[in-house]
Parts: structure tokens; sequence; C-alpha cells
């Protein structure tokens, strides 16, 4: 990147991330089913019997410490100026979109973890009320980008599946 120049599109190392980060979210929500049992049997001193608990606790961490990098990329490497022809609002909106994922890509798990190996019910429904905040902005994020895609025609899009 020369100076202040933004880069075009995302490098292949966010492109990777993003889409990294995205499939084990999606993988890990569906395997979220079991692990409100195995919490519970855990808290009553039963073994964790079911591999995908385990498998649910341990993606988290993977997606942490994925963001966690991602974030460092994202300093380093900086991100793409607006998409063309979007206005002020978009802007901020997508702004603040942006900067929710984050910061819920990070408590999520960072509660999930705390909750698991700390054991507390408090943060176990903090967990779940994030994480259906954080699936709603995901949601929200994803309409967008069809929005962008197929309505405004902006190639928007692009910048997350095609490298600078």
């Amino acid at each position: 990147m020369n100076g202040n120049a933004k880069p075009r599109a995302y490098s292949r190392s966010q492109i990777f991330l993003h889409w990294m980060i995205a499939l084990l979210i999606g993988g890990n929500y569906v395997l979220s089913d079991g692990i409100e049992d195995a919490f519970d049997g855990m808290m009553e001193g039963q073994p964790v019997t079911d591999w995908t608990a385990s498998a649910h606790v341990w993606i988290g961490v993977a997606v942490l410490a994925l963001v966690l990098l991602r974030l460092v990329v994202r300093l380093v490497q900086g991100a793409p100026e607006a998409a063309e022809g979007s206005n002020r609002l978009m802007d901020r909106v997508a702004g603040l979109v942006h900067v929710g994922l984050y910061g819920l890509m990070i408590a999520v798990p960072a509660l999930g973890a705390y909750t698991w190996f700390g054991a507390t019910e408090a943060t176990a429904d903090l967990h779940v009320i994030t994480m259906n905040v954080m699936m709603a902005v995901i949601g929200l994020h994803a309409a967008a980008a069809i929005f962008h895609q197929f309505v405004l025609k902006d190639g928007l899009l692009r910048r997350m599946t095609r490298a600078n």
C-alpha cells in the first residue's frame, strides 16, 4: 500500500479470514444444540461426552483467535474505500455494522469460553443473547451485501471474493 492510499479490494489473507470465520460461526451455530445440555451436566459434575459440545467450544476459541488476527491484518493492510456511489448515511451504517460485528465476534466466543471454563450460568445467558444479536447483525450484513450486488450493482461483493 502506498502511503495513505487505500486498497481497491481486500487482500487474500483478509478474504480467507472473512470466509473462514463466517464458515466457523455458521458451523458453530449448527453445533450449538447440544452445548446447553452438556453445560448443565458439567455444572452438576458430569463429564462432557458429547463431541459436538467440545467441538463447539474449540471452534469458538478458533473464531476468537482468527478475529483477533483479522483485526491485526486489517490494521496493517487497511480496508478499501467506501463503495462507489454510496452516500454518507450508508457509509456510517456500514461502519457501525462492521464495528458491531467485530465487537460481537470477540464478545460471543469470549463469553462462551468464560462460561465454559469458568462455569457460570449468568455468562451462559449473556453468551446466548449476544450470539442471537450477532446472528441478526450477520444477517443484516449479508442482506446489505446482496443489496449492493443486485440492486445497486456497484460491485461491492467482488471486494470480498477477489483479492486486491
